[in-house]
């Protein structure tokens, strides 16, 4: 008894578990909405992913599908399927030097599909067809999707100009300079101890912490990069200045300094 009720459980679950899946039928050669109907008898649906021109299988027929046919699948499970569009009868166009919506509305005129779009910085216009998949004129398509390469506005090239010497000038001649030509400074202050009574040049104490706030008259006594280097706006300079602890230094004549914009 106990063995027979084994099997029987065992073949109760064979058909439950068989009775919710279906066989694919064979669908290719069929007519779209004959395919349909039949993926429907068996409990399954049918799905068009792909059309494609064909010189053997005549337009609105299936010309290939995915699970091939008398695989096992769950029931409601999609058949995808390829669309014949027959014999290709339209020559792709010339699009390029068209805008992006200009091609567009010529792609569907012809009863072709849009395809991806892909941009590319260049110079010129912007949204402007330079290429295209298939090529322009060409007869031997496989699918009726035309893909277009589009020109996109090219990000401005940074200015570049060679590098002016800060060094003698005072610390807000220097940063005037530096924004002039669009580079931030940043500076590193040395104060210079006053000097003692009776102290010589091997007695001066070590110079103190930098201050936090750089004084105007300062003189900058060190840059990097150094005079002549090339550096585009946005870059940032950095400079030493010196600065006597006891008394701010009086400002120094300005130095002529030249900025030559780099090729």
């Amino acid at each position: 008894m106990a063995a027979v009720a084994l099997i029987s459980m065992f073949i109760t679950m064979r058909i439950a578990i068989h009775g919710r899946e279906a066989v694919v039928p064979r669908l290719t050669g069929m007519s779209v909405a004959d395919a349909a109907r039949e993926a429907g008898h068996v409990g399954l649906s049918l799905t068009i992913e792909n059309r494609f021109y064909s010189s053997e299988v005549p337009a609105g027929r299936v010309l290939a599908q995915d699970p091939s046919p008398d695989s096992r699948v769950r029931r409601e499970w999609p058949i995808r399927v390829t669309e014949s569009l027959g014999a290709q009868r339209v020559d792709v166009p010339d699009l390029t030097g068209e805008s992006e919506r200009a091609a567009t509305v010529s792609i569907r005129r012809l009863a072709l599909e849009p395809g991806v779009v892909g941009r590319l910085a260049v110079g010129g216009d912007p949204d402007v067809v330079i290429a295209q998949t298939p090529e322009p004129n060409s007869a031997g398509a496989t699918g009726p999707r035309v893909s277009l390469l589009v020109s996109d506005a090219a990000a401005p090239a940074a200015q570049a100009w060679v590098m002016p010497q800060l060094v003698g000038l005072t610390y807000a001649e220097a940063a005037g300079r530096a924004a002039s030509t669009g580079l931030q400074i940043q500076a590193t202050s040395s104060a210079v101890p006053a000097p003692q009574p009776g102290a010589g040049p091997e007695q001066a104490a070590p110079a103190p912490a930098p201050p936090s706030v750089i004084h105007p008259g300062s003189i900058v006594t060190a840059q990097t990069p150094a005079a002549g280097f090339r550096v585009q706006q946005g870059d940032v300079v950095h400079v030493t200045v010196q600065e006597p602890a006891a008394a701010p230094a009086t400002a120094a004549e300005p130095m002529a300094v030249t900025i030559t914009r780099a090729n």
